[in-house]
């Protein structure tokens, strides 16, 4: 639990250190330029992220509830969508007029969904943290910007592009998720 732990402290520290402290970004940023800067930051995210995944694979688990078989649908609707925002933070499209942070809420349903699913120990620590990281990203950027200015909507083409775009993230997602976690995205599979 040791490496999962470590690798949500790294990966969620090193992007609330961007949110928290600006002026020591910004002294780091003069000293070894904005591209030194999101060089180190990706490299710790990168090493931040390995450690999830070694850290979860590696954890034993104690299960600590259960939640009914019911909620398995409406919590995979809740991924699919995460992951389609995750797509669309990097895209034109109409939801970005609908919802301001559009990759921190794909992390929290993301998050909030497979603790719906998972009732684990690691869960908890994986999941609760992501969503606990997310939510508090929100809410600073929020601070930090005021008042959001909704972006112009894209044209048709656009937007099924990234619902295409979408659709084929989801399809890789679900095919990687033995290999990441474990076990396959849907059971059965």
């Amino acid at each position: 639990m040791g490496l999962l732990l470590a690798g949500v402290l790294l990966f969620t520290g090193t992007h609330l250190f961007l949110s928290l402290a600006p002026k020591q970004v910004n002294a780091a940023k003069q000293g070894i330029g904005e591209g030194g800067v999101k060089g180190l930051v990706s490299v710790l995210s990168v090493a931040g992220l390995a450690l999830l995944v070694l850290g979860w694979r590696s954890s034993e688990t104690t299960w600590l509830y259960t939640v009914p078989p019911s909620v398995r649908t409406f919590a995979i609707g809740l991924i699919v969508l995460a992951l389609y925002l995750f797509v669309v933070s990097n895209r034109s499209s109409v939801i970005k007029r609908l919802v301001r942070h559009p990759q921190l809420s794909g992390v929290l349903l993301w998050a909030t969904a497979h603790l719906l699913l998972n009732g684990d120990s690691r869960s908890i620590v994986l999941f609760g943290g992501m969503a606990c990281w997310a939510l508090l990203e929100i809410l600073l950027i929020n601070r930090r910007e005021g008042v959001w200015k909704k972006p112009v909507p894209p044209g048709l083409a656009t937007e099924l592009l990234t619902i295409v775009a979408a659709l084929i993230f989801v399809t890789f997602v679900a095919w990687a998720h033995p290999w990441l976690a474990g076990v396959p995205a849907i059971a059965g599979l």
